[in-house]
């Protein structure tokens, strides 16, 4: 399936300060975004179970339903995107967005061109893959396969819902079984030109491991080397 063009690309905003919301929505309106707009949580699980939005704007702070709850709702139905949004700068929030599947992080205040930017680069990104047809066989190692060409990860035959983050560094570390990558070199291959510190990748190491692994604090996929990196171990568990 080709890249999804901004023209048709839907943003849902959530945000409960409205004059926020009518700005960043103004942005993306400009650039040929179609935007939905939620002041609060249950809204916005409505909206992105409806409208199957392709990034979320998500607020933290939210009356009733919180940023970090949506977002943890939201990633059992949906891949979105997520960019979440915060006031609090503290490291802390941080890690706890990106422990429930937002994959980008902006502190306010900020600006509107700068998370339009972001958004364009996620896009470039996409979720979708070619056809099975065209796309690489699947790869099975032990009980866990992975699927390039659908963009599916299956553990003893079940799905594992992965964010779109986890999915490509997983892959980029299945496809070298043994190789060890740095965490710069992972930075640069699952995020790009989006500037993070190297604690992201261990963050989602992480992550991937609580859904991959029988035993996540044991690993026997995604294995640390110490002082170096991560590596996919070929040693599955029996």
């Amino acid at each position: 399936m080709a890249e999804k063009t901004t023209t048709s690309a839907t943003v849902l905003v959530v945000d409960d300060e409205a004059p926020l919301v009518d700005l960043v929505g103004s942005y993306l309106r400009r650039e040929g975004f179609r935007v939905l707009a939620a002041g609060d949580g249950a809204e916005a699980l409505r909206l992105a179970r409806a409208e199957r939005p392709d990034v979320v704007v998500l607020d933290l702070m939210l009356p009733g339903i919180d940023g970090v709850e949506v977002c943890r709702r939201l990633r059992l139905f949906s891949d979105a995107y997520v960019v979440m949004l915060t006031a609090r700068t503290e490291e802390v929030d941080r890690i706890v967005g990106l422990s429930v599947g937002a994959d980008d992080y902006v502190t306010k205040p900020f600006s509107p061109r700068e998370l339009v930017a972001r958004i364009r680069a996620m896009l470039r990104r996409p979720r979708s893959t070619p056809s099975a047809d065209d796309g690489p066989a699947p790869r099975s190692f032990g009980s866990l396969t992975i699927d390039e060409a659908r963009h599916e990860v299956t553990r003893d035959g079940q799905p594992v819902p992965l964010t779109a983050r986890e999915f490509v560094l997983l892959a980029v570390l299945a496809a070298h079984p043994g190789r060890v990558f740095t965490r710069e070199q992972l930075l640069e291959r699952v995020w790009g030109d989006e500037y993070y510190d190297d604690h992201v990748v261990d963050v989602h190491v992480a992550n991937l491991r609580k859904k991959i692994e029988a035993d996540p604090a044991r690993p026997r996929y995604v294995e640390t080397v110490r002082g170096v990196g991560y590596r996919f171990g070929a040693h599955p568990e029996p």
